[in-house]
């Protein structure tokens, strides 16, 4: 094999680590990327992988049943790097876009989960970032205990421009596209729920358990293909909103964020997608992913923001 990994040379897999070290060199960390039909992009993010000062211990890429020649691609690609492992899943068929990511994220995870890492990191496979990406969130978990999940802000390439992908997160929010997950926190959140809201559930269960999540302004990754482009704005909206009822948004804050979406181009659009994916997981009596206690949580903090008192918002 051609690559070598600097982590494992310092500290491999199955080791116990150095506690309270200050330097990025000495954590461990091991990615997951799930991918399906990213054949245009899974290349960039491995170029952006292999190219980063501190690599994985190990990075896991598993093909969720792609059509487009994805999993041939990355069994190429990984055939060098002694340290990249392909999992290769049926085709089930179709798209699941409720939870198929997840199962195949689960899937790797459970290869993994009784090794010695530190920090456990989804990343998607459309997604390029500078070589010292992962040195610098990194650093951010050692310069903050308390911190549980983190990562960069996901931009996209709009009129020539770099821009947020998606602006007016709160503040705890982390993208699904690149978390980081302290192994800490983790045990007490983990596994991630094959349901619409999974990225919010997670956050929202970490800050009650008494740890800290955020994004990095100032660390940014560049998604190559737009949230949501394989199933159009429409539905997209419509499943964002599903994901809200599912994490137990208060109704009175939804209506708000609903108001406040009106004047986004298309007019109305992302409003009433958003409307009625809330309103249908209330029509149909779905059961919501979140347990009651990070409902009422939730739902507690979002008063607070409403009313000017301290909240995770």
């Amino acid at each position: 094999m051609n690559s070598i990994n600097p982590i494992n040379s310092i500290n491999p897999i199955n080791s116990t680590n150095p506690k309270n070290s200050t330097n990025p060199n000495n954590s461990v960390y091991v990615v997951i990327t799930p991918v399906r039909d990213e054949v245009r992009y899974v290349g960039l993010t491995f170029q952006s992988m292999i190219s980063q000062t501190i690599k994985p211990a190990e990075w896991i890429i598993v093909d969720d049943g792609s059509k487009d020649g994805t999993g041939e691609l990355v069994d190429r690609l990984a055939e060098p790097h002694d340290w990249v492992r392909v999992i290769h899943r049926p085709d089930r068929g179709f798209r699941n876009r409720f939870g198929g990511e997840i199962e195949a994220f689960n899937e790797a995870y459970s290869r993994i989960k009784n090794k010695g890492w530190e920090f456990l990191v989804k990343l998607d496979g459309d997604l390029s970032f500078d070589p010292d990406y992962f040195e610098r969130c990194l650093q951010e978990f050692l310069n903050d205990s308390q911190l549980g999940s983190g990562g960069g802000t996901v931009c996209a390439f709009r009129n020539g421009r770099v821009e947020v992908e998606s602006k007016g997160d709160p503040a705890f929010h982390v993208r699904g596209a690149t978390k980081i997950y302290r192994r800490a926190c983790w045990e007490k959140i983990g596994p991630l729920l094959t349901a619409p809201g999974w990225d919010t559930i997670d956050e929202v269960t970490a800050n009650l358990s008494g740890w800290k999540t955020r994004s990095f302004p100032q660390i940014i990754l560049i998604q190559h293909k737009p949230t949501g482009s394989s199933e159009g704005s429409c539905q997209n909206w419509f499943k964002s909103g599903l994901a809200n009822y599912h994490s137990g948004y208060h109704p009175i804050f939804m209506v708000g964020k609903c108001l406040n979406r009106l004047a986004q181009r298309p007019l109305g659009l992302a409003s009433l997608g958003l409307f009625c994916g809330f309103l249908s997981g209330y029509l149909r009596g779905v059961p919501r992913a979140a347990s009651k206690e990070v409902v009422a949580y939730l739902r507690q903090q979002q008063l607070n923001w409403i009313f000017g008192r301290p909240s995770i918002y």
